[in-house]
């Protein structure tokens, strides 16, 4: 079976709301269960296909911070 995880992902969150995508992630989060991780990856990708410059920058530095 071949599964493309992108599209699937893309197909369920098609039309979503800024609160419906807020209610995916807290609860991908607050569950912890790792078969949500590539979802998650599959939205932060939409994200930085998407950003400028300066919101990458923003992630990136966001990001590093939370590393720490």
């Amino acid at each position: 079976m071949n599964l493309d995880i992108r599209k699937a992902v893309k197909a369920n969150v098609k039309g979503n709301s800024n609160t419906d995508f807020q209610a995916v992630i807290e609860d991908a989060i607050e569950n912890g269960e790792e078969k949500v991780l590539p979802g998650l990856g599959v939205l932060l990708e939409m994200i930085w296909e998407s950003a400028t410059p300066e919101s990458k920058q923003t992630m990136l530095t966001s990001l590093e911070s939370s590393a720490k």
